[in-house]
């Protein structure tokens, strides 16, 4: 080689050694670098955490003063009692107090010690909050120096000031934690100031090495031309392999629709086969209706239809003839009041019951219902609770069971009827609520039920008796008026050794004078009262025109009319001693239209009569005689004899048994 050549190699050989030097330094760069930024991250977190302590500190003062603006907020308030201004003060910042406190929590999260505080003071803040809203509550109602008192007797309360102490000893751990906190700052701020002077140094040294790094720079040029090369064959793969997985997620997306679709259309499925059960069931339940509707209607058709052939004959078969037309017309109307109470529209008139006195008059009614061969047990304590329920139709229920549980002993065995005291927690019988209840239970020595039967016992005509031995209602019956009266049903039973039915009616102090009259009665001429001015309000013509005919034959003066506009004027030109309304009518409810005439007089007796009561009209009914629809001649005589004469006591309808 030429001298020039040995030059050459020289001059890269140091140009190579420099290099070394250069990357050694460029190394040290970078560790010196992330020792810079490593104390900058530690001194910024100091200064993070000593700023939080500022927060927290600034946090507690405004906790405090938001709770002494609370304190005096609810003082003026019980000062002026004015509800608008300084009632609203002290629910402001009562509640920014607490809003302050749960930020406070976050701030402090990270500091279990703290964070125990914070729940501390939360708990302190709860309590003392009870005091002052009942003070606030007090002052609400305007009870005078009471709101007061209860203001001073919260303010001196311990919480009050334990929530004081409680931010002190906050707003102190903060403290202590701030100065640990700028001790390190300042520690990470000499370090960060020291770290930065040598990587000024080694900068410099790494300047110089970059000119020699100069020369690799064409090497570099080359490996730059040969890697984009390569990125780009890297690209069009990766193009590739984008339009592959595009086409794959397009393939998996019609999959998803088509299961969307698939779930959709069973959904639908699912819901069309929903609709047709319940279309099976009210076909069931129509057929049923239809089928005793039909035996009754036939009785009641044919009695009166051979009546009126044999009107010329012998009077005791016309009038057993229309004794049977009588008979399915009633059991027909009694059918109806048990579809109605299946379906929870049964108008309840509740009372004051007490349970130990309706069993007890209720024993020679069972006597003769069950018969000789039934031994009847009644143990109901005198210290039984009462309750406010529909005495008749817990009569009703009552002789229900007691007829089902004859059947089930084939007329010869021993029936228990008790009542008793109980206490049942949330769902312990049914859906029932917690509370105290009256237990009334009917317990047969008869052949039991299977846990299949006991499951779909209290279905609409459901019932394991012969065609023509029952309707299948009673039990759903009994079901519709226990939860109607705010109670619940429970079946025990085992195959062979007998069953127990009981009704569970919640407890109750309240009294309503609403007193229902039975809609078939015999007629006593002591009970008319002759020529008195009667109002009759009724939208059905027929019905209208009968009841007019049935009071004129009782000897009173009836007049009618078909609405309650109607009434209105007639009552205005007459004067009247008894006014008889339908409770459901077209415009204007019964209610209503007694409710207008009472603000105009209120010398006269109110009767109503219906066939059914909705939720909305029952409460309309409190204090009035009620006659249930349909109802004989003597039915009506007496309650419009008891409503001209309401400071006799109402007479008893008893109970009718439904098989």
């Amino acid at each position: 080689m030429t001298p020039g050549g040995d030059d050459i190699r020289f001059d890269w050989r140091r140009g190579g050694a420099a290099a070394a030097g250069a990357l050694i330094a460029v190394l040290l760069l970078l560790s010196l670098v992330y020792l810079v930024a490593s104390s900058n991250q530690q001194r910024d977190s100091a200064l993070n955490q000593e700023r939080r302590a500022y927060d927290v500190t600034l946090l507690t003062r405004s906790i405090d003063a938001s709770l002494s603006r609370a304190e005096a907020g609810l003082g003026q308030f019980a000062v002026d009692e004015d509800v608008k201004g300084s009632g609203n003060v002290y629910y402001s910042y009562w509640r920014l107090a607490g809003r302050q406190m749960a930020e406070l929590r976050g701030f402090v999260r990270r500091d279990p010690e703290q964070v125990q505080r914070v729940e501390e003071l939360q708990a302190l803040y709860a309590t003392l909050g009870e005091k002052f809203d009942e003070a606030a509550r007090v002052i609400t109602s305007k009870q005078g120096d009471y709101g007061l008192g209860y203001f001073y007797s919260a303010t001196r309360d311990p919480a009050e000031r334990a929530i004081h102490a409680k931010l002190r000893e906050i707003a102190e751990a903060e403290r202590d934690t701030l100065r640990e906190r700028i001790e390190q700052t300042q520690v990470f701020s000499a370090r960060a100031d020291k770290l930065t002077d040598y990587l000024s140094w080694l900068g410099i040294l790494v300047g110089i090495g970059a000119i020699f790094l100069g020369f690799v720079a064409v090497v570099a040029v080359r490996q730059f031309s040969f890697a984009r090369r390569l990125a780009e064959n890297e690209t069009e793969r990766a193009e590739g392999l984008e339009a592959a997985v595009r086409e794959r997620t397009q393939e998996l997306w019609d999959a998803n629709q088509a299961l969307k679709a698939e779930a959709a259309e069973r959904e639908a499925a699912e819901a069309q086969l929903r609709q047709v059960q319940k279309m099976e069931a009210v076909g069931q339940l129509t057929g049923g209706i239809a089928h005793d509707f039909n035996n009754m209607l036939a009785v009641v058709v044919g009695g009166v239809d051979l009546a009126r052939r044999r009107l010329n004959g012998p009077r005791r078969e016309v009038m057993a003839h229309l004794d049977n037309a009588m008979e399915g017309a009633t059991r027909a109307a009694a059918l109806t009041r048990r579809l109605l109470s299946f379906a929870r529209s049964e108008p309840l008139l509740p009372d004051r019951v007490e349970p130990s006195q309706l069993l007890a008059g209720m024993t020679d009614l069972l006597d003769r219902t069950l018969g000789e061969r039934i031994r009847i047990t009644v143990d109901a304590p005198q210290d039984s609770w009462p309750v406010y329920v529909d005495p008749h139709q817990l009569e009703n229920a009552i002789v229900n069971l007691a007829v089902n549980a004859r059947d089930a002993m084939d007329g010869v065995g021993r029936l228990t009827i008790s009542a008793a005291n109980v206490r049942l927690a949330a769902n312990e019988v049914g859906d029932i609520r917690p509370g105290e209840y009256v237990r009334v239970s009917v317990t047969d020595t008869g052949s039991g039920m299977a846990p299949d039967v006991i499951e779909r016992a209290f279905e609409p005509f459901f019932t394991t008796k012969p065609v023509g031995k029952g309707t299948g209602l009673g039990l759903s019956q009994i079901f519709g008026f226990a939860h109607q009266s705010g109670g619940e049903v429970g079946i025990e039973s085992e195959v062979g050794k007998g069953t127990t039915v009981s009704i569970y009616l919640p407890r109750s102090n309240v009294e309503a004078p609403v007193q229902l009259r039975p809609a078939t009665q015999r007629m006593g001429e002591e009970e008319r009262v002759a020529g008195a001015r009667i109002l009759v309000v009724e939208d059905d013509p027929r019905v209208r025109v009968a009841t007019v005919e049935a009071l004129q034959d009782l000897d009173y003066d009836p007049v009618a009319c078909d609405s309650g506009e109607e009434a209105i004027r007639i009552f205005d030109g007459r004067t009247f001693d008894l006014v008889i309304s339908d409770v459901i009518m077209p415009e204007m409810t019964g209610p209503e239209l007694i409710k207008i005439l009472k603000q105009k007089r209120q010398d006269f007796a109110v009767l109503f009569v219906t066939g059914y009561v909705g939720e909305s009209e029952s409460d309309g009914l409190v204090g009035h005689e009620l006659l249930r629809k349909p109802f004989t001649v003597g039915a009506l005589a007496s309650a419009v004899a008891t409503a001209l004469q309401p400071s006799e006591p109402p007479r008893s309808s008893g109970a009718v048994a439904t098989r």
